[in-house]
């Protein structure tokens, strides 16, 4: 099955939205619609879609920007549970990579559920460090970590 990367624009907020189902159910830390179709039509913000040869959304990843601030913020990543174990996560965070170095910054850091082994695993194969613990960072209690890497340099794994 052939994958495809593109930018996402007003008209994806609903297939977002059955994705964001489809991973998180209705937690209270998933995005709404309205919260989606904000990230995706007014923030200062740059949402990657992983799609596949149908037009069907698989993953996704959102990036927030300060102005004058030279890090870029992994606000979501999200990979259909069909998607997964493919080396899609992979691909779609590089893409997020790029688009982070294309807006000229040098940082990328995110947040991550502390029980989240699968994306832990995948951030430390991509070169991402672990900076800080966040206890109690998500609604229902979960710790987190903060990972941060510096872009424009190869992962380890990479070489």
């Amino acid at each position: 099955m052939a994958f495809r990367l593109r930018a996402a624009d007003g008209a994806d907020v609903e297939a977002l939205d059955e994705l964001e189902r489809a991973c998180f159910g209705d937690d209270e830390d998933s995005f709404s619609a309205s919260q989606l179709k904000y990230l995706v039509t007014k923030a200062n913000a740059e949402t990657r879609l992983l799609v596949d040869e149908s037009d069907e959304l698989k993953g996704y990843g959102t990036l927030l920007f300060r102005r004058n601030e030279h890090r870029a913020r992994l606000y979501s990543f999200c990979l259909h549970p069909e998607a997964r174990g493919l080396g899609l996560g992979q691909r779609l965070l590089l893409a997020l990579e790029m688009t982070a170095l294309a807006r000229d910054c040098d940082h990328l850091y995110l947040e991550v559920r502390a029980d989240n082994r699968e994306a832990i695993a995948l951030y430390r194969r991509m070169g991402y460090e672990m900076q800080r613990w966040l206890d109690d960072y998500y609604h229902d209690g979960c710790a987190a970590w903060r990972m941060i890497r510096p872009l424009g340099q190869t992962a380890a794994s990479d070489n």
